[in-house]
């Protein structure tokens, strides 16, 4: 039998004002269903697949106002790409996510169709979390270290895992692992595949990067020239060339083909710890402990642009998928701060992201959703301001957002 009783509450099920209603069956007390925050792109894209045949360009767009019954009218992040790149600021909190057994979460990546996030966690396991609702989907010992590195394939069928003990591990979508290699003897801190992703590459503790064959996975160059640990490594998007940052405070650009060395950027002071090359090709970003970012234009193989705004070392770098000049970093102190390329300051801040430094920063392919992993034991999601929303909550303050031309994340001008 199934009944409702009264225990002195909010009204509910046709009960008396003012008093909240129980649900009890057999004698037991059951949880209220609870209603999960979901973050879903699917209606902003077919609205955009409706209006492209009048809506051709930015500047056909319909006008969105300040104001909430305009949220309805809020289009996906590539359409703002161009033209207002406030609309791409995530600086609204979405949810934490923590597990069970609390250890720091070392790197995040969402999946190829961006329906959940993978994190590595520093016990070995990974854990897959809902890329719409953000709840717990499932858990899985992976690896018998920490996990330092995670990294998709271009095509989205394979994912490549690394650990402190120098394993590399071959995932397939279903999270089934086929294939173990003995990359290293030291922890592998960076992975990173190439444009036709036949091959991978390896940045290690040792000193050195290697390059791997993915179908054999057999070490085909050593890549030696670093003169302390080498502490990430990103290829570029489609030609033959590898950037590597190390511990020597250097990064250092290779030519896999032959395995030299083409050229050192001497610009920071510390440990290099991230570096990351833009869609288009011709930005280097990286990130170090003297707190600074820098941006270098191979094509002058010159420093195109300083940011300095952390107040810690920088720990995490991440291109936005669409918006070509809008990048984040986290800094060791728990801040995310927005950067667009052009712009001396901040254009948007979340100074208290994380009580503990930030390891990995991940966005989703659609660029609505940033994923931070942090050393605090959580994950965290931020997502685009809506039309109208106040800009007061604990992390987004409004004083906090670079008042640049009048512009607000999540307001559309």
């Amino acid at each position: 039998t199934m009944s409702w009783g009264d225990d002195g509450g909010g009204g509910g099920f046709g009960g008396h004002r003012g008093r909240r209603q129980q649900e009890v069956f057999d004698g037991k007390q059951m949880r209220k269903a609870v209603v999960r925050r979901h973050i879903d792109y699917n209606s902003g894209t077919i609205r955009m697949l409706e209006r492209r045949a009048h809506e051709r360009t930015p500047h056909d767009f319909t006008t969105v106002h300040p104001q909430p019954r305009f949220i309805h009218e809020l289009l996906p992040s590539m359409c703002y790409s161009g033209t207002n790149y406030a609309t791409n600021y995530v600086t609204r909190f979405c949810h934490t996510s923590t597990n069970k057994d609390r250890c720091p979460i070392n790197c995040c990546v969402f999946a190829p169709e961006g329906r959940r996030v993978i994190t590595g966690a520093a016990s070995g396991e990974f854990t897959l979390w809902n890329g719409y609702a953000f709840n717990f989907e499932t858990i899985l010992q992976a690896h018998d270290t920490a996990v330092r590195a995670l990294s998709w394939a271009h095509h989205g069928r394979w994912m490549l895992s690394s650990d402190m003990s120098g394993v590399v591990k071959y995932w397939q979508s279903n999270m089934n692992m086929c294939k173990e290699v003995r990359a290293h003897d030291d922890a592998i801190r960076g992975l990173t595949f190439a444009p036709s992703d036949a091959k991978f590459a390896t940045a290690s503790d040792d000193k050195t990067v290697r390059l791997f064959d993915f179908a054999r996975g057999q070490c085909e160059t050593t890549l030696e020239g670093h003169l302390w640990d080498a502490k990430t490594v990103d290829w570029h998007p489609f030609a033959a060339l590898l950037c590597s940052g190390s511990k020597d405070n250097q990064c250092k650009l290779w030519d896999p083909r032959g395995g030299k060395c083409v050229r050192t950027l001497h610009g920071h002071k510390n440990t290099v710890v991230k570096v990351e090359w833009n869609k288009n090709g011709n930005w280097l970003l990286s990130c170090s402990r003297d707190q600074l970012v820098r941006c270098y234009d191979i094509r002058m193989m010159r420093e195109l642009q300083l940011f300095s705004g952390h107040r810690k070392e920088v720990t995490a770098i991440a291109w936005h998928p669409f918006s070509e000049c809008l990048f984040v970093s986290g800094g060791f102190d728990g801040a995310i701060l927005a950067w667009r390329v052009g712009e001396l300051s901040p254009v948007a801040e979340i100074t208290d992201a994380h009580d503990s430094g930030i390891w990995g920063l991940a966005w989703h392919q659609m660029g609505h959703i940033l994923c931070s992993a942090s050393n605090d034991h959580t994950t965290k999601f931020w997502c685009r301001n809506r039309p109208g929303d106040p800009l007061d909550d604990k992390y987004n303050h409004f004083g906090k957002l670079n008042r640049a031309g009048g512009r607000y994340a999540g307001l559309v001008d």
